[in-house]
């Protein structure tokens, strides 16, 4: 698009778009339909055909596809809406920090997290994120994937994700930093690590026991099924697929033949926190890198940069 064309578009779009039109664009494709949007906004089907007619000439194209089966955003659609998206939860993540300032805190920050990062982790990295101008923050955690987590970045509804770096997740208009590796430990209860210690490392005895593993397709599930794999072993078949780490110490401290293959990290907090052993195996494995992932095209808040700082710290000194 030619420069002078642009400046005409962010000068039309700056004068006359209004956050309603975006509260509209996102309704229309909840829905499909103009009526039912028309229902939800309390308004009339023609008022709303007009306001999308509208809105159509002030971005220059077709924002939606009329069919019998409802209406679907064109590829102008589309990147309209995902910044509309962006926009409204950035208007929601303003009101937040103008509570958060109301009540004597100096921001707010959402942060998505993977399981298996552990929580002493966590905790210290906000503990030592220090506002410049002084104050306390205030943080609301995510838990997911990173397939779930970084399309929540994407349009604003997080600030930084902490998750795996690997090939198989999309980084577009992200960036990442790997913050460290973990190691693999297997753990169990006291007493069936003492005595599982006391052999060499046999899968085949092993596959036999109560597996407590994440779900399928997953990177840490697929590593332990590597392993087994390697060893020319079908692997086992779960008693319980979770990524509750409080879950997996609970159940590996009430079943004698209950068995886990876990971060070290994780391992050491679940040792700590829930009573359970390590057994003194040593594996080989390739599980994608803990990275901390942020948005391109928009520079940081300065608190999501001292958070960022506070965790590189917290993750070179304490891993």
């Amino acid at each position: 698009m030619p420069a002078n064309a642009s400046a005409e578009l962010l000068r039309r779009l700056g004068s006359r778009l209004k956050m309603r039109h975006l509260i509209l664009l996102l309704q229309i494709r909840q829905h499909g339909s103009l009526t039912r949007v028309a229902e939800q906004m309390a308004s009339s089907q023609p008022a709303i055909t007009n306001a999308l007619a509208e809105l159509e000439s002030l971005f220059g194209g077709t924002l939606f596809d009329r069919s019998v089966r409802g209406m679907a955003p064109t590829a102008l659609g589309k990147l309209v809406l995902a910044r509309a998206e962006a926009m409204i939860h950035d208007l929601g993540h303003l009101v937040q920090d103008m509570e958060t300032a109301a009540a004597g805190h100096v921001a707010h920050l959402h942060i998505g997290v993977i399981p298996f990062v552990p929580g002493r982790l966590l905790s210290a990295a906000i503990q030592h994120t220090l506002p410049q101008d002084g104050g306390r923050l205030t943080v609301t955690i995510h838990e997911g994937t990173s397939d779930q987590l970084l399309p929540q970045l994407r349009d604003h509804t997080l600030d930084l994700v902490i998750g795996r770096a690997s090939s198989t997740v999309d980084v577009q208009d992200v960036a990442f930093e790997v913050l460290y590796r973990q190691q693999a430990r297997m753990i169990a209860s006291r007493r069936l690590a003492a005595q599982l210690g006391r052999s060499k490392l046999d899968w085949r005895a092993l596959v036999g026991l109560d597996w407590i593993l994440g779900a399928p397709h997953t990177p840490m599930r697929e590593q332990v099924a590597d392993l087994f794999l390697a060893a020319g072993i079908a692997p086992p078949s779960p008693v319980v697929e979770s990524y509750s780490s409080k879950l997996i110490g609970e159940m590996i401290v009430g079943n004698e033949r209950a068995v886990s293959i876990v971060p070290a990290d994780i391992a050491e907090e679940l040792v700590r926190t829930a009573g359970v052993a390590i057994v003194p195996y040593s594996f080989e494995w390739t599980l994608p890198p803990i990275a901390l992932f942020t948005r391109t095209g928009s520079p940081p808040r300065p608190i999501e940069q001292q958070f960022a700082a506070a965790l590189r710290q917290q993750c070179q000194g304490g891993q």
